[in-house]
């Protein structure tokens, strides 16, 4: 697999707040994750995230990204209801070998973080050229041949 999930810490975080937040509900990026010929798209649920209070990091094969969503409430308001999490939300994934992050890419489309990751040249298939048996047995025996006179010239 390519992209991998492994945050055992993070899942338990996030049940634990779930569980704890009540009528707030989760505080988590739902996440998309999908492969589109030579490129792996990742898409990030962030509504209400404005681009500037988003963050993405790659260090080695670890994506992090952060996004602040402020309540829309101002002083003196009186609250009626509050259900829209709010605060610091983080995710983070892990890219296989066969991902190029160093060309990641990043955009903001309607409340959703799109990421683009590109697969790298080395893991795109390639085509192999195959020799022959007959042009095979004609090499060996001059390998074998020059070997010989090596041999020779030592003595």
């Amino acid at each position: 697999m390519t992209l991998m999930r492994f945050d055992p810490f993070g899942d338990l975080g996030r049940l634990t707040e779930q569980a704890l937040a009540g009528a707030r509900g989760p505080r988590a990026m739902p996440m998309e994750a999908f492969r589109r010929g030579d490129q792996f798209v990742v898409a990030l649920d962030l509504p209400g995230v404005a681009p500037e209070d988003a963050d993405v990091t790659v260090e080695r094969n670890v994506v992090t990204v952060r996004a602040r969503r402020a309540p829309l409430r101002r002083e003196g308001d009186e609250l009626l209801v509050d259900e829209r999490p709010q605060g610091e939300f983080s995710r983070q994934f892990f890219l296989g070998d066969n991902l190029d992050s160093t060309r990641l890419s990043a955009e903001f489309d309607r409340g959703v973080l799109l990421l683009g990751i590109p697969v790298a040249e080395a893991s795109k298939p390639r085509k192999v050229e195959i020799g022959s048996s007959a042009k095979t047995a004609e090499k060996e025996p001059r390998i074998a041949e020059r070997a010989s006179r090596e041999e020779h010239a030592k003595i």
